[in-house]
């Protein structure tokens, strides 16, 4: 099943969405908001199967991404871990920190705030450009409840649905935040997640089980900026983040886990090049000014700044778009 929320009130209005992303019909009478069927998903995903049937059948009305929310505008727990270690070390050389060697072992995550998501295709907030607004493309799972202590197994079954992100960062904010040894709040302001919410297996041979295998298509200003294969490189799969974020406590149903930045390293080992060399690019601009830094000895591509469009997507073997395209723009706010 495909899954979206209408926006529209605090948590939107759910809709179940064809295959093809052309046409959705209405979950009022099984759920009325994607928290609602989560809460009892035993219950209400037949009633959903029952709608995308008839969406197969070629029933319903003209689905229309931008009118979307978030597929949960709000959450009750958001948590995002650094699946891609590669990434992690990227990052900490440019703020020259070394690597534990814990990291390649034991996940690393921070938990976001949940209360305000972007919508999908709507805009990205630029209040300041000194605070080096920066895009994180990510892929997530939406859980079911989770036991205190979960094993990777339990935490498997958990898994209700997979969704893209653009985890949003001030990155010129975070130094003086990790240096209070607290963690992130001010650099992680709102991120935004793809228009529609998928189930597992909707996604055949690309998931799995703990990897989403594909292309996560990032573009900035309409030119390419990342290809990097979700499923490459990444450290941990998802039920090893999810067991690592039950293990002192429990997780409620509709509880969002990310991946960290997807990223990928070279052919040779390397840290990765651009696109425009022939690499798979960047899905963020950090990893492209780090990359730049140890290349050239300083970084040469700017922050987001406002008017810049970003636009995040992955499609399947035949071509189609999985999850629609996050597609939003900067604005000055404030």
């Amino acid at each position: 099943m495909k899954l979206a929320s209408l926006a529209g009130g605090r948590d939107g209005r759910l809709v179940v969405v064809s295959r093809d992303l052309a046409r959705m019909l209405p979950a009022d009478g099984i759920a009325p908001t994607l928290q609602a069927a989560l809460d009892d998903w035993e219950v209400s995903s037949p009633g959903l199967a029952g709608l995308a049937a008839r969406l197969d059948r070629g029933e319903g009305d003209r689905f229309d991404p931008a009118a979307c929310a978030s597929p949960l505008p709000r959450a009750f727990q958001w948590a995002d871990g650094s699946a891609y270690v590669n990434h992690v070390e990227l990052v900490r050389r440019a703020r020259g920190a070394e690597l534990p060697p814990s990291f390649w072992t034991d996940p690393l995550m921070y938990q976001g705030g949940s209360d305000t998501f972007l919508a999908p295709q709507g805009d990205i907030p630029l209040r300041d450009p000194a605070w080096g607004l920066d895009l994180e493309a990510e892929v997530a799972v939406v859980t079911g409840d989770v036991p205190l202590g979960a094993d990777t197994a339990v935490a498997a079954r958990a898994i209700r649905l997979l969704l893209l992100v653009n985890d949003v960062s001030l990155r010129n904010l975070i130094p003086a935040e990790l240096a209070k040894g607290f963690g992130f709040f001010q650099s992680k302001p709102s991120s935004a997640f793809s228009p529609v919410a998928v189930t597992p297996d909707e996604l055949g041979e690309a998931w799995d089980g703990a990897r989403l295998h594909g292309s996560l298509e990032v573009w900035l200003n309409e030119k390419p900026f990342g290809r990097a294969d979700a499923g490459v490189d990444m450290t941990f799969g998802f039920p090893q983040l999810i067991a690592h974020a039950s293990r002192s406590r429990a997780l409620g149903a509709g509880s969002i886990i990310g991946s960290g930045t997807v990223s990928n390293r070279d052919a040779d080992g390397g840290p990765g090049r651009p696109i425009s060399e022939g690499g798979r690019g960047y899905s963020c601009i950090a990893e492209q000014r780090t990359v730049e830094t140890l290349r050239d000895g300083a970084p040469r591509t700017p922050f987001l700044q406002a008017g810049d469009r970003v636009r995040i997507a992955m499609h399947d073997a035949a071509g189609r778009s999985i999850f629609g395209d996050i597609d939003q723009r900067v604005v000055p706010h404030g």
